[in-house]
């Protein structure tokens, strides 16, 4: 059957089954026995059987639509604000529409009525509404892989988030630190998770103990700087400091500068400092009584709160943006039969860094 295309029915003919099952078979949904689905890819394979996406999507009365899921927080942050635009825009490329699902979730059928496929956005484990997206019935994309137990596979976009934390407390460490701490976010994400662990690892290949704190995932800078002022408080040792959660890190600036720790230097409290203003005293006394040293202070995410902060923080630039285009560029690849459903892609990020961290 090389002179025509080849139709559903005519794979249906072949492997002895109705063209529903075919059609339920060659899509991984409904109730088909695993020898049965065996036996339909193998003949459309045999046959050269190519499906029409567009053709699917009216089967499955969609509008032309995909949903994009977000962590609850995420109204508040930047990040996901322009990681959602640029999954709107690499969407409508493809002539479909983003529909925007409420953060509790909905029934996976009701959704895969509504839609041609998901983006699921830093999915929690502990998030009872993620393991109805994935099993849904429709193609999924994950930014950020899924760490809880899921019923198939789902394609994802993902960054090495264990690096970038690495090289942030090369960084510091490169720059004067000696003893740093890391306010990471709590959460079961892979993003949380992944910040978490690298933080000891480095720590134990370095011989050096970082000072863990625990934040909530999207830290407000008054969250950020009661961590910090309690941290510095307690063990003025710490000489940087890397907060991860999006727009907290004015909060780590604030409580620097309370207790008389010159952010963007380093030094020992005696006058050894190194950073933007190396060899001037930086072993002042803070209004809490607090003798203070330099304080580096460094972010996991970049932003505006960043770049706009005095001192500019230095910070790893996850390009959310572009981040957002990836995953639906992905997702529209497996719609349109371009990729298959598990594919995972990998996003690249970039340290941005500024006077926060000191001069080289």
């Amino acid at each position: 059957m090389t002179s025509r295309t080849v139709t559903l029915l005519d794979v249906a003919r072949a492997a002895g089954v109705s063209k529903s099952t075919v059609s339920d078979a060659l899509q991984g949904s409904g109730r088909v026995a695993d020898a049965t689905r065996d036996r339909v890819r193998a003949v459309a394979e045999e046959l050269g059987y190519r499906p029409n996406s567009a053709a699917r999507r009216l089967r499955r009365a969609s509008t032309g639509a995909v949903g994009l899921h977000l962590p609850a927080t995420a109204t508040r942050l930047d990040y996901y604000m322009n990681l959602a635009f640029g999954a709107v825009e690499r969407a409508q490329e493809d002539g479909l529409d983003m529909v925007l699902l409420a953060p509790s979730g909905a029934a996976g059928g009701r959704i895969a009525s509504r839609v041609d496929g998901l983006l699921v956005i830093d999915p929690e484990a502990g998030d009872s509404a993620v393991p109805g997206l994935l099993d849904a019935g429709v193609p999924v994309v994950t930014g950020e892989r899924y760490l809880g137990p899921a019923a198939g596979p789902s394609a994802a976009v993902v960054c090495d988030n264990a690096a970038s934390l690495t090289a942030l407390l090369d960084h510091v460490t490169e720059r004067g630190a000696r003893r740093p701490a890391v306010l990471a976010p709590s959460g079961s994400s892979a993003w949380a998770t992944a910040l978490r662990a690298t933080a000891r690892s480095w720590g134990r290949a370095h011989g050096v103990e970082v000072a863990l704190r625990t934040v909530p995932f999207a830290a407000t800078p008054a969250e950020a700087e009661e961590t910090t002022r309690a941290l510095l408080t307690a063990d003025p040792a710490v000489d940087a400091v890397i907060c991860a959660p999006d727009g907290s890190a004015p909060g780590v600036l604030r409580a620097a500068a309370a207790l008389g720790r010159d952010a963007g230097q380093v030094g020992d409290g005696a006058g050894h400092g190194v950073g933007r203003d190396a060899g001037l005293e930086v072993g002042r006394t803070g209004g809490s009584g607090t003798t203070g040293a330099g304080l580096l202070v460094a972010s996991c995410v970049d932003g505006p709160a960043t770049r706009n902060a005095e001192p500019p923080v230095t910070a790893v630039d996850l390009r959310p943006a572009a981040y957002g285009r990836a995953c639906a560029e992905l997702l529209c690849d497996i719609l349109a039969d371009r990729a298959a459903p598990d594919t995972v892609r990998r996003h690249a990020w970039s340290l941005e860094t500024r006077a926060s961290t000191g001069r080289a």
